[in-house]
């Protein structure tokens, strides 16, 4: 009797691809969620718009390439770098202003490199920056909950401003939007505000950050910490990413908690636990040795800080990724663990 033995490993993995990115996308439902409720149906309506558009334009370039469509389209990485820039994008952002942003993400960022496994920086982050930097207006446009509660939106009148950019009668942009919690701040202290009083005097502000933003965060949170619990993404960096924004966040709320705002704000306000548990932990584009991990979260937690506080940008979290992934392959080279049965320098 013949027996054929194949190459290790011998028992089946379940980290697949497509295993891991519906985990992600499960682990994303709950803060989905919680920011259509206080947000409205526009957080819905952006995500389904950026999948179908994110596919449309991978097969297109797919077919380009004369490459099978099935496998790439079917492993739902696209559906995840999809659903982070829906959710990154305001509620109510038009519908051209979402197929821009999957345009860099995808063909840009992601099949222009060779896809996935290939692509040097985060896609959603990509098509983020390009339409921050290039759309200012339509990316600060932000809904408030406070004013959707009093005047909440139909699935078909948001859909109907996505696409028309005409509000329904009686509303108009000011009574709806607002400035974000972390841009708010921004500009009170800018205006020689301590803390204390911007607080005390905005009711767009709740326990932790911002009304609605506060508990999409946690959300965000939770889900994250599924994540860790089924092992799809390391607990090195978004560890090392909350670690490397509190600290500086601690040590200047300490020094003037006038001027400089807590830990818990930053952490609750914006994009930075989305960050850490979604977007620094993507295996391609961030380091991937135990202590680069470490490395690359700390300094896109840090980075997010000083841009936060002294740069131009109020969230800053996909800045700071993008200018981490540049460092990513020189993080890994430096810090390559020992092979087994070598010393330092030296044969064992």
């Amino acid at each position: 009797m013949e027996f054929k033995v194949t190459s290790s490993p011998h028992l089946p993995s379940s980290q697949h691809t497509a295993a891991i990115m519906r985990r992600v996308i499960y682990a994303l439902l709950p803060g989905t969620a919680v920011a259509t409720y206080f947000f409205g149906w526009g957080v819905l309506i952006n995500i389904g718009l950026a999948i179908a558009f994110g596919l449309t334009l991978e097969a297109g370039v797919l077919a380009l390439r004369n490459r099978p469509l099935r496998p790439t389209l079917s492993d739902y990485s696209t559906v995840v770098t999809a659903w982070l820039l829906g959710l990154a994008l305001p509620q109510l952002a038009p519908w051209w202003l979402t197929l821009v942003g999957m345009l860099f993400a995808i063909v840009f960022a992601k099949q222009l490199y060779g896809g996935l496994g290939y692509n040097p920086f985060n896609p959603a982050m990509v098509g983020y920056v390009a339409l921050l930097i290039s759309f200012p207006a339509h990316m600060t446009t932000w809904l408030h909950p406070s004013s959707l509660m009093e005047t909440p939106l139909s699935f078909g009148q948001a859909w109907q401003v996505i696409f028309s950019g005409h509000l329904p009668e009686g509303l108009s942009w000011d009574s709806l939007s607002a400035a974000t919690p972390l841009d708010a701040v921004r500009t009170n202290l800018s205006m020689h505000h301590a803390l204390p009083e911007i607080f005390a005097n905005n009711p767009g502000f709740g326990v932790l950050s911002g009304v609605g933003w506060e508990w999409v965060s946690v959300a965000y949170a939770l889900g994250g910490l599924g994540l860790l619990a089924t092992r799809t993404i390391p607990w090195q960096t978004p560890l090392a990413m909350i670690l490397g924004l509190s600290l500086p966040a601690l040590l200047f709320h300490w020094y003037d908690p006038t001027q400089y705002a807590s830990p818990i704000f930053h952490l609750f306000a914006g994009g930075a636990l989305l960050g850490a548990f979604f977007i620094v932990t993507d295996p391609v584009s961030g380091a991937t040795t135990p202590l680069g991990r470490l490395i690359f979260g700390a300094g896109v937690g840090i980075t997010t800080y000083v841009i936060r506080t002294w740069g131009g940008y109020p969230d800053a979290v996909a800045f700071s990724v993008l200018l981490l992934n540049m460092n990513a392959p020189l993080i890994d080279y430096y810090t390559q663990p020992r092979v087994f049965g070598k010393g330092k320098g030296r044969d064992a």
